[in-house]
This record gives C-alpha cells, sequence and structure tokens, in this order.
C-alpha cells in the first residue's frame, strides 16, 4: 500500500483508507474487528470516523478494534452534525467542539486525535470562533491536524484567510462526495484544495455500490443494500443515464484487465490533490478488494480517457 502526504501538511496516509461508517449501523464490534483486522493487513492506516455514525458507537467500535495498535495508525473523525435535538450539541460554537472533542477522545479510548473535522458549515457560529476553538484543542494536543467536510469552495477559501489572519491553525483536508459518478466538486472544490494546499479524502467513491457491478439495469436495488435502503432517493441513482456511464466503465476497465472497482480507485488516486480515498465496508473480502483497487496507476491519457466517458 502507498502513502501519500495528507495536503500540504507531513502527515502521510495510506492511499485507500477506511471509511467506518458501517460500524454500529451495519454492523456489530465483532464484524468491525474483522474489517480493520483486514484493513491493517492490506496496509491501510487510515481509518475514517464520525461521533454520529452507529448512533455514536462507531467510534467505541473503532477503538476496541484498533487496541494496542492505536499508535500505529491515523484516525480521523469527525464533528458538527446534530448528535441530539439540543441546539447547542451540534455545530461549530466553542461550547460544542470543546465538548465533542473530549467525548470522542472517550469513545475512542485515545488521548489524540490525528485528524479533526468539521462534518458540515455551521452558518450560524462566527468562523474564526470555530477556528479559534480548533487551534486550541490543537494546541492543547488533543488533537494534531484539522480539516472539514462537504465544505464549497469559497467556504475552504474563506477558512484558509480567516486562519491565517488569526494565526490559527489551518484545515489540511477537505472530505467531499466524490466518484466517477458524482463529479461536482470539480469546477471549484479541487481548485480551492489545490491552491490553498488541502487534502481531497473523497467518500462515497464507489457511488454507494454502483461502480461495483452489485446493481443491475432495469432491478430494483437488492434488499439490504444502500440505495435500497434510500428508498426513492436511491432507485433515482439506478438510471438508465448511470447504467449508460456504467457499462461504458466496465467495457474500459476490463479491456485493460481490471474491474470497474479497480478503476473507481484508479482514476480518483490519478489526480494528485487527492490524499486518500475513503471507502467503507462490512466484511474483510471488501476491505481486501479496495486495497487492491489502489495498486492500478492510470497514465495522464486514461484518466483523461475515463473521465471522456462520464463527462
Amino acid at each position: 500500500m502507498k502513502v501519500r502526504r495528507l495536503g500540504g501538511s507531513g502527515l502521510k496516509i495510506s492511499e485507500v483508507g477506511l471509511g467506518c461508517n458501517n460500524f454500529g449501523m451495519r454492523i456489530g464490534q465483532e464484524e468491525s474487528t474483522a474489517v480493520v483486522d483486514a484493513a491493517i493487513e492490506a496496509g491501510i492506516n487510515f481509518f475514517d470516523t464520525a461521533d454520529i455514525y452507529g448512533g455514536a458507537q462507531s467510534e467505541v467500535m473503532l477503538g476496541k478494534a484498533l487496541g494496542d495498535r492505536r499508535q500505529g495508525v491515523v484516525v480521523a473523525t469527525k464533528f458538527g452534525m446534530a448528535m441530539t435535538g439540543a441546539p447547542y450539541q451540534r455545530g461549530g460554537s466553542r461550547r460544542w467542539i470543546m465538548q465533542a472533542v473530549d467525548d470522542s477522545l472517550r469513545r475512542l479510548g485515545t488521548d489524540y486525535i490525528d485528524l479533526y473535522q468539521m462534518h458540515q458549515p455551521d452558518l450560524d457560529a462566527p468562523l474564526e470562533e470555530t477556528l479559534r476553538a480548533l487551534d486550541d484543542v490543537v494546541r492543547a494536543g488533543k488533537v494534531r491536524y484539522i480539516g472539514n467536510s462537504n465544505y464549497a469552495g469559497w467556504q475552504i477559501a474563506d477558512a484558509d484567510w480567516t486562519a491565517k489572519a488569526g494565526g490559527f491553525s489551518r484545515f489540511v483536508s477537505a472530505q467531499n462526495l466524490y466518484s466517477l459518478l458524482e463529479r461536482g466538486i470539480e469546477n471549484e472544490v479541487l481548485p480551492a484544495c489545490d491552491r490553498f494546499g488541502l487534502g481531497q479524502l473523497p467518500y462515497f467513491p464507489l457511488a454507494s455500490g454502483l461502480l461495483t457491478g452489485k446493481y443491475q439495469r432495469g432491478a430494483p436495488a437488492p434488499e439490504g443494500t444502500r440505495l435500497a435502503a434510500w428508498g426513492s432517493h436511491g432507485a433515482k441513482s439506478l438510471s438508465d443515464r448511470n447504467f449508460d456511464k456504467i457499462e461504458a466503465l466496465s467495457a474500459y476497465a476490463e479491456a485493460h484487465g481490471h474491474t470497474i472497482l479497480d478503476l473507481a480507485f484508479a482514476w480518483l488516486l490519478a489526480n494528485p490533490v487527492v490524499s486518500s480515498v475513503i471507502a467503507g465496508a462490512t466484511r474483510p473480502e471488501q476491505v481486501k478488494a479496495n486495497a487492491a483497487a489502489g495498486a492500478w496507476s492510470l497514465t495522464p491519457q486514461e484518466a483523461a480517457e475515463v473521465s471522456a466517458l462520464v463527462a
């Protein structure tokens, strides 16, 4: 497994990361530990979770699964989405950040978080307040680096300017929805990441399973899949337009001796702004397949050819 620097920071993470959103939601502790074991065995050192995942159990399960291997990996978690109905248990206020980070440390069973990410923008909290509080938890040694998730390009630029002006810690990463079928961040977010030195950490790189071959044209989503759980919203993803793209991508991958899953990872990793591709898993076999997919390196010409297939 190759490693890359996280943006302009000195932190190095595996090109394929493990998303732990399934922990506590779709799988329990025993299964989560098996997935973590498989990830470490495959060379994955980057584990991404969040305080809200699995009803706040994902962090607990990840911490237990890592055990005494904690020092050898990079743990990222997120805060900011509503934990309860209380207005002060969400967002980017100083009050919530100070509580949220301690809560995550306790659940993870660790005394520091490698990458602490704001899960979504909070337009009600002054940005300077949020960044100052995050800088304080970095200076306190509770957090090593900070990042953002689901920010727009202008918000990334605004945060970087505010951090520089105030002498605060700067974001080193951005986590956004990005795949061969979801390319909305290319116009503004990716250029902002490149300009301000943030490493992009795409989530849902397999388009909720569409890029694995598990879905068929004209058929409903199989029971137990993510798109099935999403109901009518998931059904919209099973469009003829998407399947036209999937079939073209599958043919391209097969012609090069690979699967469409391999291509999904390889295309993302062909972009130098991408630091690691985050993919979830419920079984060790999925982790091994994801890790292996990162081994295919596309040339710039091949990456352009693939991009044209889904333009």
